[in-house]
């Protein structure tokens, strides 16, 4: 790894710590594919790329291991881990059955969610469509992955967010590899973000659990189809199947009255203790490879 490989080209993000914004910027390569799984690294090497002492480079480091994202190997420093695809099946399946429970009870109770954060939430939506629709795997990561954090905030429950975040991170630690491989994306990945949106804003709970669960069914079709895998008797599609949304033509979302306000963050997306992790939407700060100061974001 190098300095342009690790770090470079993210967008611009606040954080409170060096050990935070190391951790950060090497999560943000595992997502996209740029570090992959068998990646092998020292604590000594990742303080020389990003211009830190020991100390950071090593908390974060474990930090990373504590969720499942790196192994930590004695004498050797820490890898990135492989996920197989009976993994990400066993991943798939917790997110789509979590995110649908709770979207099914989410219209029986009180919920105290910010409406206005819908706003936000369309530029996001904007964001990741158009990088969908380009198909720029780096960029759609980011957006992809904030999009989904911050529509998660319609919950109202930081513990569902928290875990549904560290599942898509390793979601796309598979994933990404595999895209990137394909000669060309454009058009390829999931590009219906302002049609949940719609739903979200018309306090549509149905309609939006139907728009979810398409997404789910069309990821992991894609990504089965591209793998060569079979799907057959994979009890959750099922539940995914019986939840389609109406085939609404999505051409259009992104022209309108949210398009004229650029994204201002579009950027390049184990079994462990939940209670660590720090899900990456929440994230402020960037880190730069060599620099020994973060840079400021907006």
């Amino acid at each position: 790894m190098n300095a342009a490989g690790a770090g470079s080209g993210r967008a611009l993000i606040r954080r409170n710590s060096l050990r935070e914004q190391i951790s950060d910027a090497l999560r943000d390569e595992m997502m996209a594919g740029r570090l992959p799984a068998g990646r092998n690294f020292t604590v000594k090497e990742i303080a020389e790329i990003y211009g830190v002492s020991a100390t950071p480079a090593r908390e974060a480091l474990v930090d990373l291991a504590a969720q499942g994202l790196l192994v930590s190997e004695p004498h050797r420093g820490f890898t990135v881990p492989e996920f197989t695809w009976a993994d990400y099946l066993e991943i798939f399946e917790a997110r789509a059955l979590l995110t649908d429970n709770a979207l099914r009870h989410l219209g029986r109770r009180e919920h105290p969610y910010d409406w206005s954060r819908t706003v936000s939430l369309r530029r996001r939506a904007v964001a990741a469509t158009r990088a969908a629709r380009a198909g720029h795997l780096d960029v759609l990561v980011g957006c992809d992955l904030r999009f989904w954090q911050e529509a998660a905030a319609i919950l109202c429950n930081e513990r569902i967010s928290d875990y549904l975040g560290w599942l898509r991170v390793q979601s796309w630690m598979f994933a990404a590899p595999h895209l990137r491989a394909a000669d060309d994306l454009a058009g390829v990945c999931w590009d219906r973000h302002g049609e949940l949106v719609d739903r979200i804003e018309a306090r549509d709970h149905d309609g939006a659990r139907r728009m979810v669960a398409h997404y789910n069914l069309f990821t992991i079709e894609l990504l089965a189809g591209l793998l060569g895998h079979s799907l057959e008797g994979f009890a959750v599609l099922r539940l995914l199947r019986g939840t389609d949304p109406p085939d609404t033509p999505s051409a259009d979302r992104v022209d309108g009255p949210a398009a004229a306000q650029p994204p201002h963050d579009a950027v390049g997306l184990g079994r462990v203790p939940l209670p660590r992790f720090v899900p990456p939407g929440r994230f402020t700060r960037s880190f730069r490879p060599g620099r020994g100061e973060p840079a400021t974001g907006r």
